[in-house]
């Protein structure tokens, strides 16, 4: 399932050069510039406000936009720059690049875990402990997956979830060349306590301890 492509409303900007821009920041908007995708580039003003809560929310810079300008046809774009006010750190500018479906790219993808009532781990009290909510996977631009699902039937505690574990959508790769950790199943912390109690034993390694022995027995 294709994943919902967010909207970015913009309208287009008459006038060009250092005037037109500031007469755009005076009226609340951020000028920008839609370039690409072998047509005549585009200059544009986008509400400030709507910018700076998409910027706020984070990840502006590798999600895809559906652009939607006023007299216009929807086109999908990806931010390739903001500028900001070096004093103010708000944004001044923006450049936005346009994309064909067979276009890659790189997105973060929400990670999705189903069949938890068929996990024997689970049932029997153990913790799902997720250490990756999303992955960052290159995918092509009309071909976005809308998750990535982690089938959780038959793990037991202690099992550990890497990526190889996973089928990711076909034409996606992730763009980090190790097995890294999703997520793990934990003893319940009952029986933590009680193995603390005997000694130390089955003492639960935390999400990023997992992380950074994967990262050191690579160096």
């Amino acid at each position: 399932m294709a994943k919902q492509i967010p909207d970015l409303e913009a309208t287009v900007r008459t006038g060009t050069g250092k005037g037109a821009a500031r007469q755009a920041r005076r009226e609340g908007l951020v000028p920008g510039i839609v370039y690409g995708g072998g047509v005549e580039s585009l200059p544009i003003n986008i509400p400030f406000n709507e910018l700076l809560k998409k910027l706020k929310a984070g990840r502006f810079l590798s999600t895809l936009w559906n652009l939607k300008v006023d007299g216009e046809d929807d086109v999908r774009v990806i931010c390739r720059n903001v500028q900001r006010d070096v004093v103010k750190d708000l944004p001044t500018h923006l450049d936005l690049m346009r994309l064909h479906r067979n276009t890659r790219i790189s997105l973060f993808i929400n990670v999705d875990f189903t069949n938890e009532e068929e996990a024997p781990g689970l049932k029997g009290g153990g913790v799902l402990t997720v250490v990756r909510p999303e992955v960052e996977l290159n995918v092509t631009a009309g071909d976005i997956p809308e998750e990535i699902v982690v089938d959780l039937t038959g793990r037991e505690i202690g099992d550990v979830i890497h990526i190889s574990d996973v089928d990711l959508p076909k034409g996606a790769k992730t763009t980090v060349d190790r097995d890294f950790v999703i997520a793990n199943i934990s003893a319940p912390s009952s029986l933590r306590s009680a193995d603390d109690e005997e000694g130390g034993e089955g003492e639960e390694v935390a999400p990023d301890e997992v992380e950074a022995t994967e990262m050191k027995s690579e160096e």
